[in-house]
């Protein structure tokens, strides 16, 4: 176990690494619904369904990933070698999403599960190994979590980065209506494609010193089929076992399934209830990745100040209630109209746009201190399985959190969907303004967005009270885990000798 200081350099390559997911996940939960919906004609439930389809293949990938990185020995280490492997085929399969050569709906609806289940199992090869590696470079408290810090950085600075391409170069290129124009997601989708793939192999190549510091998988043979099938179901068993485990996991599962499902339909919200088109929308889009970027340079110092679980509470209650505020105060008739406009540095500037830019940065900003919680609590959650169990397991904990995470864009994509679909919702590239919705369908539009799906993520608390790992009892767990490898390597020193 990696016990030194580490270094910026290591850390920044660490973190770059996440841009790819962030341009990933931008992509799938953001653009994908409304691309083969409103754009190639797709009705939203079997749109929805063939994006979700690809969770259930996600479960069993992240799995894989998790339990056979654990387990995988090579000159290379345990991680590396998949994140290696990962991001040409990842690449090229997100190219593929926005570039179907298919037309009709059975033929999108092939082309959109296959390609979004190779995605996402890519994605896994690397995501899993990827986060895994943050739990055991390092036992310092504040490491550790500035490892979550960098990588939710710089996965705002991916999601940023999808947003200000399409939005502010390639969607101006067709005067206004970019975002229901084919040809303005090609160019879009080549670009992240690459970008995708540079930050995912500099993360890999940038971190590669660390390996001999690892630990390492004992000889043994090599496990057949079902060997590998029988350990991938102990590996999941294990992990269940842990309490802490189970109440952590099930708490941001909800959320993050609730994030998914607006963040899908984000971009319905924007186009058809606030009404701001492609030169303004900007602003709010970024809004929530600023507040968040910002939240996550912060979220060291307050952990040591409030402390994990107390800062994770706060920042899904905040998620919720500045998720369902500006909906609510607009159907109470509390918010400017769309119309309405603000002197603001002497330009007028509409209201709803400002209003939304400030609910949207502190929203982002008391979030990132869930997702930092989260990810550092888990890699905590690590420790206390191998004082349990004296088995370090990193890939099967964060495959569990890789598939949260993933879920987002998966199981939100199902809902949205359906929900849509269920409130009659008209689709194609004529759909472009709210004129052309009717008002009980945008007023469902909002009730489904605001107060019905923030109201779920409030249900997340109740499991967060019950994670009862205190930061007191895991430091003294990595005192008794230290003397435990000590002895261990004492043993094996002595053992050898004779």
């Amino acid at each position: 176990m990696q016990a030194r200081k580490l270094s910026f350099p290591f850390k920044f390559a660490y973190g770059v690494g996440q841009t790819g997911e962030g341009l990933f996940g931008t992509g799938l939960g953001f653009f994908l619904l409304f691309y083969y919906s409103q754009v190639l004609g797709m009705s939203p439930g079997l749109a929805g369904s063939a994006i979700g389809l690809a969770v259930i293949i996600d479960a069993f990938s992240d799995i894989f990933a998790g339990s056979v990185s654990d387990h995988w020995r090579s000159k290379h280490g345990r991680r590396h070698p998949f994140m290696y492997a990962s991001f040409v085929p990842l690449s090229i399969c997100f190219f593929f999403l926005f570039f179907p050569l298919v037309e009709t709906d059975f033929g999108l609806f092939i082309w959109l599960t296959a390609f979004t289940n190779i995605a996402r199992t890519m994605m896994s090869l690397y995501h899993v190994p990827h986060i895994a590696l943050a739990a055991e470079v390092t036992e310092d408290i504040n490491d550790r979590t500035a490892l979550v810090a960098y990588r939710q950085f710089f996965g705002n600075m991916g999601s940023l980065f999808a947003l200000i391409v399409f939005f502010a170069v390639f969607a101006p290129l067709f005067d206004g209506v970019g975002r229901f124009t084919t040809a303005a997601y090609t160019p879009w989708a080549i670009t992240c494609a690459l970008l995708m793939g540079l930050t995912i192999f500099w993360s890999a190549w940038g971190t590669r010193s660390i390996i001999p510091h690892l630990p390492m998988v004992p000889e043994g043979a090599r496990a057949t089929a079902a060997e590998l099938v029988q350990r991938l179901i102990r590996d999941f068993k294990e992990v269940m076992r842990n309490r802490n485990f189970r109440f952590l996991f099930t708490g941001v599962f909800v959320v993050y399934i609730m994030v998914g499902v607006t963040a899908t339909l984000d971009i319905y919200m924007i186009t058809y209830f606030w009404e701001l088109d492609d030169s303004i929308v900007l602003p709010v889009l970024l809004a929530y990745a600023v507040g968040n970027a910002a939240g996550t340079f912060i979220s060291v110092p307050l952990f040591a100040r409030w402390g994990k679980k107390n800062c994770l509470v706060v920042g899904a209650v905040s998620w919720a209630f500045f998720q369902t505020l500006p909906v609510v105060l607009r159907l109470v008739g509390w918010f400017p109209e769309n119309e309405e406009t603000t002197n603001f540095f002497g330009a007028d500037v509409k209201s709803v746009m400002l209003l939304l830019v400030g609910a949207k940065f502190i929203q982002g900003f008391a979030t990132a201190q869930a997702n930092v919680g989260y990810g550092s609590m888990m890699a905590d959650v690590c420790d206390e399985h191998e004082h349990q169990t004296g088995r370090r397991q990193e890939g099967a904990f964060f495959a569990a959190v890789a598939f949260s995470a993933k879920a987002t864009s998966g199981f939100g994509a199902v809902i949205a969907g359906w929900g849509l679909q269920f409130i009659s919702w008209p689709t194609g590239t004529h759909i472009r303004t709210a004129a052309d919705i009717g008002p009980e369908t945008l007023l469902s539009l909002g009730l489904f967005y605001g107060p019905f799906i923030a109201s779920l993520g409030f249900i997340s608390v109740l499991f967060y009270t019950q994670y009862r790992l205190t930061p007191e009892r895991h430091a003294q767990m990595l005192v008794e885990l230290a003397e435990r490898r000590t002895g261990e390597t004492a043993h094996a020193t002595t053992a050898g000798g004779r």
